[in-house]
């Protein structure tokens, strides 16, 4: 399956918000720079705990913060809305390639993000130090993503280029 050959629906940014979810998220971008960003978004969470707009817009803040637990928090939360749209496995190690390619043409972009979304998590696993899950997580998606457009190939190896550095400096350690 080629994840590049589909037509761009249902953009998640496009999908309606609660009334004044979109407000709070601009409230937030313009209290950026003063420190003062995190409460409107959280007011934002609260008004509407699934929509993708505000677990972005979370994620985001969380990872320009350096607050990557809660970036994962947010992403992690993001990744289960997804989810029930394309109506994956609860759990991504079960998700096969044969989902992918029953998956509805009009959830495509759905499904890419969805990919993306779990890339995401790996990529923050990484940042984070756990690698192991980090590494199961790319060496999913590049088996369900044969011509890595989802981009997963580069971070397994660099995953597993530090996993290896890494015993080497424990081996040295203890010789």
């Amino acid at each position: 399956m080629d994840l590049l050959d589909f037509e761009a629906q249902g953009l998640y940014f496009d999908e309606p918000d609660v009334a004044g979810v979109k407000e709070l998220i601009a409230e937030a971008s313009a209290q950026y720079g003063g420190g003062k960003a995190e409460l409107p978004l959280l007011k934002a969470y609260f008004k509407a705990p699934e929509s993708l707009n505000v677990l972005v817009a979370l994620n985001r803040f969380y990872y320009y913060q350096h607050r990557l637990d809660d970036a994962l928090a947010a992403t992690t939360k993001a990744l289960a809305v997804i989810r029930e749209v394309v109506t994956f496995p609860e759990d991504w190690r079960d998700l096969q390639i044969s989902h992918l390619q029953t998956a509805p043409a009009a959830l495509l972009t759905q499904v890419r993000l969805y990919l993306f979304t779990l890339k995401a998590i790996g990529f923050l696993h990484m940042r984070l130090g756990d690698l192991q899950v980090s590494q199961a997580i790319f060496e999913k998606l590049v088996a369900l993503d044969s011509k890595n457009r989802i981009g997963a190939e580069a971070l397994l190896e660099l995953v597993i280029q530090r996993q290896a550095e890494l015993y080497a400096a424990t081996a040295q350690a203890s010789a």
